[in-house]
């Protein structure tokens, strides 16, 4: 069935308002360490012209554009695009920060040497669309790097657990799909000449109790602030509840601080031609 364009605008803007609620910014810095990680997997070159897709609030575009890498980024989320060009002003960084769709893009074809996307492109709604977009701004040749969490890790099983309580939008296609290795190569393949797909784990590590780290991201987590305010009281204590469950029992640390090895597949493509 073909959505119509006003439920898939009405969509479009529930999801904007998703990610600007809570704050990105403060929230992913716990998860710093990973996606340092991954960025410096990539090796980048110095003067390399790099798109970070969903940047947020510019986790790993600045540390590249530190780097000396030519760093472009785009988001959905207008308050986390001021707070990336804010730290980019602080630091004296050059780096071109606009708001936009990770399904229609506002750059040329071929912009790019290198397009990534680490935990953002998988949430937007049409995953083909994301796909093509992601290879029409990339250079013949140039390379697509994403992070994408997996349906069986740890933040996918978060999220199973949040549509148990808020069932999705019914024209939203499951993130984690992005995750999964037939998937991508269906969606990629096709575009591409060489797909490496690695599952990797990543580290979020945080110095309070499971308790707390689900306070936390109900707090300050786009997805899991709205999936409390969508319930009643009742249903919110079921919500944290069911959260705390899964926290605790991934929970590899024992001395009262919370430390989860959370599963993604770490995609890198070349772009053919």
């Amino acid at each position: 069935m073909m959505e119509s364009t006003a439920e898939m605008q009405a969509l479009k803007d529930k999801l904007k308002a998703t990610w600007m609620s809570g704050d990105y910014g403060h929230f992913a810095k716990y998860l710093e360490p990973g996606a340092l990680d991954f960025l410096e997997r990539l090796a980048i070159p110095p003067g390399t012209k790099m798109l970070d897709v969903a940047c947020g609030a510019g986790q790993i575009a600045i540390p590249a554009a530190r780097a000396g890498v030519r760093v472009t980024g785009v988001d959905i989320a207008a308050n986390l695009i001021a707070q990336a060009r804010e730290r980019a002003r602080t630091e004296g960084l050059d780096v071109q920060f606009e708001e936009g769709d990770a399904e229609a893009l506002p750059f040329a074809d071929a912009s790019f040497d290198i397009v990534v996307s680490l935990i953002g492109a998988m949430f937007a709604p049409r995953p083909e669309l994301v796909a093509a977009e992601l290879l029409r701004v990339c250079r013949p040749g140039g390379r697509i790097a994403m992070a994408n969490w997996t349906p069986e890790g740890h933040v996918g099983q978060m999220f199973k657990i949040i549509g148990r309580h808020v069932p999705p939008p019914p024209l939203m296609t499951p993130p984690p799909k992005w995750g999964d290795e037939a998937t991508v190569r269906e969606r990629l393949g096709r575009g591409t000449r060489s797909l490496q797909l690695t599952k990797r784990r990543y580290p979020m590590v945080y110095p309070f109790p499971p308790a707390e780290v689900v306070e936390f991201f109900c707090t300050y987590y786009g997805p899991t602030v709205r999936a409390r305010a969508a319930l009643d009281p009742q249903g919110q204590q079921a919500l944290l509840r069911d959260l705390e469950q899964l926290w605790r029992a991934n929970n590899l640390a024992t001395d009262g601080t919370t430390h989860v090895e959370a599963e993604y597949l770490e995609v890198n493509a070349i772009r053919e031609g």
